[in-house]
């Protein structure tokens, strides 16, 4: 088989599609694999370190800021096509995947009108533009969240949830080894704090406000700030004069630190919520207000309606996170309820459910 990946942008669309790469590559060690995105973005950089070649194009967003720069947008909207169809043209695809992000877009466009058959993951409990105008002439559409139906033709989604890291779900150390391999204390109350690999503003200045607070409680910090907010953060801390709070710019092995922590405070991206979902881990999620569609706040809603998860608005978390958090890592009882509550809505094995539509639909077209 020839299989093309397309999509990309942030960790919440690589990741995924990596884990469907590498189950189809599993499954079929022949069969040929390559990915499309977009220039300048993150999976330039993550896609060849995982094994798997990757063309580039050069679309980009929309500016809803400044319409007037969207004429640049659109040239390079219509050279990504016809950068598509060359692609399309040497690689002879027998399906197309598109895992949402600037990319996917003109590719997946392309291979429809060649005919060739085309499967959307849709991550978000809110459909990006990309995927709603692809959906009436897609295969079949994965999703990872109910009434789905809003956005996508009824007969074409199938509940797949999202693929997450294997590595995370194979993590076999204890809590207390966890935290004592990431140089924390293995018996006090941990919380771990991610905002993304890039940081989130909001989050980070939460914290630094919160700092003497934090000092004063009986628990440990495993903060991660993300690069860009690496050095105010870092010497925040160290003005501070802080012994339990651990600040890092990224988080490598991020599986021994889901299994370190008690709480989680994170960001409500679909992927962040799928691998709190199928390792049970209470949460405490700040929405970025930054996201097409607010989809992220409708992504926590969806937890926090049903009490796996406590949503903190980002306009509120300056005044509100650091005293939540504290106030929930000490009840006991609140972390058991979000654990259950959040595992009883974890899909295990959507990287193999949504091979499984890719090897029918290959099959299909076939015969």
């Amino acid at each position: 088989m020839n299989i093309l990946i397309s999509g990309g942008g942030t960790g919440g669309h690589i990741f995924p599609a990596l884990s469907i790469a590498n189950e189809i590559r599993r499954r079929h060690p022949e069969a040929n694999i390559l990915f499309v995105g977009a220039e300048g973005r993150m999976e330039a950089e993550k896609v060849p370190a995982a094994g798997y070649e990757i063309r580039l194009l050069p679309v980009s967003g929309f500016d809803r800021s400044n319409l007037l720069r969207n004429f640049k947008v659109l040239w390079r909207l219509a050279k990504s096509l016809r950068m598509a169809g060359d692609i399309l043209d040497e690689f002879k695809p027998d399906i197309a995947i598109g895992v949402g992000g600037y990319a996917s877009g003109p590719m997946l466009k392309a291979a429809q009108r060649r005919g060739i058959p085309t499967l959307l993951q849709e991550q978000n409990s809110y459909a990006g533009v990309t995927n709603k105008l692809l959906a009436k002439k897609a295969d079949c559409i994965c999703v990872a969240y109910d009434g789905m139906e809003r956005f996508f033709p009824a007969e074409k989604i199938v509940m797949t949830g999202n693929p997450v890291r294997r590595a995370l779900l194979e993590c076999t150390a204890s809590r207390e080894e966890a935290r004592l391999k990431l140089g924390l204390k293995p018996d006090v109350r941990t919380i771990l704090v991610v905002g993304g690999s890039l940081g989130a503003r909001t989050i980070n200045l939460s914290l630094i406000g919160g700092l003497e607070r934090i000092a004063q409680a009986p628990v440990q910090l495993l903060w991660q700030s993300g690069k860009y907010y690496d050095e105010q953060c870092r010497e925040a801390v160290q003005r501070a004069a802080i012994a339990n709070v651990k600040q890092v710019p990224f988080i490598a092995e991020m599986d021994m630190a889901y299994r370190a922590a008690d709480l989680v405070v994170s960001r409500a991206g679909a992927s962040s919520i799928s691998e709190l979902q199928l390792l049970g881990k209470a949460a405490i999620l700040v929405p970025s207000p930054n996201v097409a569609e607010d989809h992220q706040t409708k992504n926590a809603l969806a937890l926090a309606d049903r009490n796996a998860a406590i949503m903190v608005r980002d306009a509120d978390a300056p005044t509100r996170l650091v005293d939540t958090m504290l106030r929930t890592v000490a009840d006991e009882g609140v972390i058991e309820t979000l654990e259950h509550n959040v595992l009883a809505m974890a899909l295990p094995g959507s990287d193999e459910a949504i091979v499984n539509q890719v090897e029918r639909i290959v099959a299909e077209k076939k015969r």
